[in-house]
């Protein structure tokens, strides 16, 4: 990560979903959220006392977010959604460091005990979605590639994320687990990075999740990685002790694990929990 001040308190990567519903006449100030009826309407009871929250997630939830958040938003009278994406070792340091944050999605179960272990989360930690990792290539697969073993062919330019973030993390299990050393000609920020020096030409084959191959379309496609060496990547969320708005934050949580949330992560090709 970059360690300039700036760097670590602006969102990263460039990624914001503003989501917002249409204002409700009936909201004005006071709580209404006291009956827990369903999953669905004691979301929207919850959220419909108002306010906006700031949900920091991993980058590869970028799309399944923004459809989760957009969804909430149209469920729940009054409330906003903004998203910041991006590795989830930048987020959690972010947070730690002070950044407004009300909800932490991350790509690993090891980030999000990192914001635990700091005491800073104000809910306990739920995973709810998970994803396997896979070998993205350029569109025709120019470089031949046909599985792991030829990653480690120095004829071939492999980008991966760097070792401290998750998708980097579970490459390198992987690679440990097929017993090749790879040499990469660069290491992302975020598994977003992988993808786009695969997309655009610049390298003919990285480690990334399932869901991103799906998300790039027909720039890109996908050679499976076996069950043995793979590695199911899990997605904890919980809200920010911080956050002065924990009961949208829980809301929105609710809304992602319930029937509605779940359904749309699994359009994006997210298991479940």
């Amino acid at each position: 990560m970059n360690d300039s001040s700036f760097r670590r308190f602006i969102v990263p990567v460039a990624v914001l979903a503003f989501v917002a519903s249409a204002c409700g006449d009936d909201h004005d100030g006071g709580g209404g959220g006291d009956d827990a009826a369903s999953a669905t309407t004691s979301a929207g009871s919850a959220a419909d006392s108002g306010g906006g929250i700031t949900v920091f997630a991993a980058t590869s939830l970028t799309e399944a977010f923004t459809a989760v958040g957009d969804a909430f938003a149209a469920a729940n009278d009054g409330s906003t959604v903004e998203f910041s994406f991006d590795a989830s070792s930048g987020l959690v340091q972010q947070i730690i460091e002070g950044a407004p944050a009300d909800v932490f999605a991350a790509g690993d179960t090891a980030n999000m005990d990192k914001l635990t272990d700091e005491e800073l989360s104000g809910s306990d930690p739920e995973v709810f979605a998970t994803n396997l990792l896979t070998i993205i290539v350029p569109a025709g697969n120019p470089g031949g590639v046909t599985g792991v073993e030829d990653l480690a062919n120095p004829d071939l330019k492999v980008v991966l994320c760097a070792e401290e973030v998750p998708c980097g993390n579970y490459a390198n299990q992987i690679l440990a687990s097929a017993g090749f050393e790879v040499t990469p000609v660069s290491l992302e920020e975020n598994v977003r990075g992988v993808v786009t020096k695969v997309t655009s030409g610049e390298a003919d084959a990285g480690i990334v999740y399932k869901t991103d191959v799906t998300a790039a379309g027909d720039q890109a496609e996908e050679v499976e990685i076996p069950a043995d060496i793979n590695v199911l990547a899990e997605y904890p969320i919980a809200t920010v002790a911080a956050s002065e708005n924990q009961e949208v934050g829980e809301a929105f949580i609710e809304f992602l694990t319930g029937d509605e949330g779940q359904a749309i992560m699994a359009e994006y090709g997210f298991g479940s929990p």
